[in-house]
């Protein structure tokens, strides 16, 4: 996960030199095929390009250190029928359904989805009375690690399915992409409490508006 957060700031650092220098954006799946060839038609300057190099390099040795690491990993656990189900969803790879499944644990510890959730970080901390707010809980409560992981999978979700980017969009016209990126995680974590409790495929029934 350490290495996977890493790559992600190189991937974004990239995205966001190429975006300021030459009003271009460039996509996540255009980002991996970018090659020096590329950045030097985009980039003129030389210490601009030797900054989007350095960016380029330090992804492709990450993504083959991620690589060697989850073929290690997986020899080591104990899959669960649990981790195949998890990789029907859309935006949920190896690494997050491995964390998924981990971190989780037993799925009946949490005797209804709104606990798993909770656990999860996907819902909101704040305290209401007669409809005002009075605080909010303690944030830290529940595994950061599962929150990351259903984070990153509403970030991944939307660019994979239709109905995760039109949920996304129309939360983050209403709030922000902040929130909305929160509420879609939210969803994700419920949808995967009954995949791991019922050991089902996603269905995109499961996913309602």
């Amino acid at each position: 996960m350490f290495l996977v957060h890493h790559k992600t700031a190189h991937i974004l650092s990239l995205q966001s030199l190429i975006t300021r220098c030459c009003g271009q954006r460039i996509s996540t799946n255009q980002n991996r095929t970018l090659t020096v060839a590329d950045l030097r038609q985009l980039l003129k300057e030389e210490y601009l390009l030797l900054s989007a190099q350095a960016n380029l390099d330090s992804i492709a040795f990450l993504t083959q250190q991620i690589k060697r690491l989850e073929k290690a990993i997986k020899k080591k656990v104990k899959l669960k029928k649990a981790f195949q189900c998890l990789l029907t969803v859309p935006g949920i790879g190896e690494i997050l359904a491995l964390t998924i499944m981990l971190e989780a644990g037993d799925i009946s510890r949490f005797a209804k989805v709104g606990n798993f959730a909770s656990y999860c970080r996907c819902v909101s901390s704040q305290r209401l009375s007669d409809g005002k707010s009075k605080g909010s809980g303690n944030r830290k409560n529940g595994n950061r690690y599962l929150s990351w992981a259903f984070v990153e999978a509403a970030q991944l979700g939307r660019r994979y399915s239709e109905r995760f980017s039109r949920y996304y969009d129309r939360k983050a016209a209403q709030t922000n992409t902040i929130v909305a990126t929160k509420a879609l995680s939210n969803k994700l974590a419920r949808i995967c409490y009954y995949i791991i409790r019922d050991q089902v495929a996603f269905r995109k029934e499961l996913f309602t508006h």
